[in-house]
């Protein structure tokens, strides 16, 4: 009984580090989960007693659960037979697949991160880069939405700053999901992204189980109360217009909708607009299909020069934030009305039945969005440089000009953003932003818009083009729906 035991020193350092490891996951580790679950649930009670739409408990469930609950959905289950028959593969081959497709969509949200993290990030960001505005809201149609309705915020897409905007500046009203392109998958952004509730959409995948997939946790989380950012354009604008909207999400969420039932979907149009949108350029280079595409190395060394000559100037007191960055939310859009003032149900019709009633639907929340884009003072001083394209003004000119350009776009009813509420100080700033990239041309008093740089011109002109009297997008009467409490 008294006998030793000699281990070699390597075999007991191993002996060790697992005792303490087993120690540190048996004491240590459930302590600083009770601790983070603890802190997480009092963000989670004081951020819900001032949002105006409170987190649903859905969003709040384990990431683990909800990828168990898309996999076994009967839909998808279905789908999976269908395709393991027409594949001739084994079904726990594309049972597999279907798992894979889930881990990459469902989010994994984390009120921490978002309120805590997320947020301090977005506000240090965007306000560093753009004097942020709020532009307008309709207080009286949000405060007019039926209670417990599950909402979506439908915007234009200009920018990848999008959604650093706009989660900023709705994050006293909602903690917002985003559909969010392939873009955001690498790593480790996508973690990040995943953690503040954004789920990933392959917008151009034409296989069927993934499509099955992503139309489940979508409607899943329509009917969990989750509220959703979603672009209907698909994709960021590449000419400065705005694009006809895909209806693939809006149909996810719909096509199960019943709009006798107690919970209405209800659609908020956002406007965003900016003086200077950072990807402008490359924006208007994908539109030429002969021009060759750049690396990847390419658009590093693009945004590492971009970035430093940024720092340059800010190094020798010369750097201008990119001039205003503004957002407006518009009248809230009832699905329940929509619907039952046309008498549909989505539920007893076909693909093919609900495509033309889809599409107006998308037609409708287009024409909001386009209706509460913001004017701010660059597209207007775009506008009417390309109006005068060749013939030089002089600064007098311009000003009456731009000052007789302001005063249509608000008699038209359009949201115009002036900003000190100083006509005059709104063509300042916006000339000075064009002075700054060189778009315009100055020679013994007079300015003109410098040929070669009439497409990025035209681009800023372009994101306030459907609100002009006389454009085609104009005409067309705006359908706002406004959603009431039933």
């Amino acid at each position: 009984m008294n006998s030793s035991i000699s281990l070699p020193v390597w075999l007991f350092l191993l002996l060790v580090l697992l005792s303490l490891w087993a120690l540190f996951d048996g004491l240590f580790v459930p302590g600083v989960r009770w601790f983070v679950r603890q802190r997480t649930n009092r963000i989670i009670d004081r951020v819900n007693t001032r949002l105006r739409i409170r987190i649903p408990p859905f969003e709040l469930t384990r990431r683990e659960v909800l990828i168990e609950r898309v996999i076994y959905h009967p839909r998808v289950m279905e789908t999976a037979e269908e395709y393991a028959r027409a594949q001739g593969m084994p079904r726990d081959v594309v049972v597999a697949r279907v798992r894979r497709y889930a881990q990459e969509i469902v989010p994994a949200f984390n009120a921490y991160l978002y309120f805590r993290v997320g947020y301090a990030i977005a506000r240090k960001i965007a306000r560093m880069l753009y004097r942020v505005r709020l532009g307008y809201s309709d207080e009286a149609g949000l405060a007019r939405m039926a209670p417990g309705a599950t909402v979506v915020f439908v915007m234009n897409h200009r920018s990848n700053m999008d959604y650093i905007l706009v989660g900023y500046l709705a994050a006293k009203r909602a903690a917002l999901s985003y559909a969010v392109g392939e873009w955001a998958r690498i790593w480790p952004l996508r973690s990040l992204i995943r953690s503040m509730g954004a789920y990933f959409v392959r917008r151009k995948s034409g296989d069927e189980l993934y499509r099955r997939v992503l139309e489940v946790y979508v409607h899943m989380a329509t009917v969990g109360g989750v509220t959703q950012a979603v672009y209907p354009e698909g994709g960021l604008t590449r000419d400065g217009l705005l694009r006809e909207p895909k209806l693939g999400l809006l149909d996810y969420m719909l096509r199960s909708f019943d709009p006798q039932g107690v919970k209405d979907v209800v659609f908020i149009p956002v406007g965003i607009n900016y003086d200077r949108t950072l990807e402008d350029r490359t924006l208007l280079a994908e539109l030429d299909p002969g021009a060759p595409r750049p690396s990847r190395v390419t658009a590093v060394a693009r945004t590492v020069r971009f970035i430093l000559h940024n720092l340059a100037l800010m190094a020798r007191n010369r750097w201008h934030r990119f001039g205003y960055a503004c957002v407006n939310f518009g009248a809230p859009i009832s699905a329940r009305e929509f619907m039952l003032q046309r008498g549909l149900d989505f539920r007893r019709m076909t693909r093919d039945e609900r495509a033309p009633h889809m599409e107006a639907l998308g037609r409708t929340l287009m024409r909001a969005v386009g209706a509460v884009i913001p004017v701010l003072p660059v597209p207007v001083l775009a506008t009417v440089l390309l109006r005068n394209a060749g013939c030089p003004l002089t600064s007098m000119e311009l000003k009456s000009q731009v000052q007789s350009l302001f005063s249509e776009l608000e008699a038209s009813g359009a949201h115009v953003y002036i900003p000190r509420r100083d006509r005059e100080y709104a063509v300042e700033v916006g000339l000075r932003m064009l002075r700054l990239r060189h778009l315009v041309d100055e020679n013994e008093g007079f300015l003109q818009a410098r040929p070669t740089e009439l497409p990025l011109l035209r681009y800023y002109a372009n994101s306030i083009a459907h609100l002009l009297a006389g454009s085609a997008s104009s005409s067309r009467p705006i359908q706002v729906v406004l959603a009431s409490p039933k």
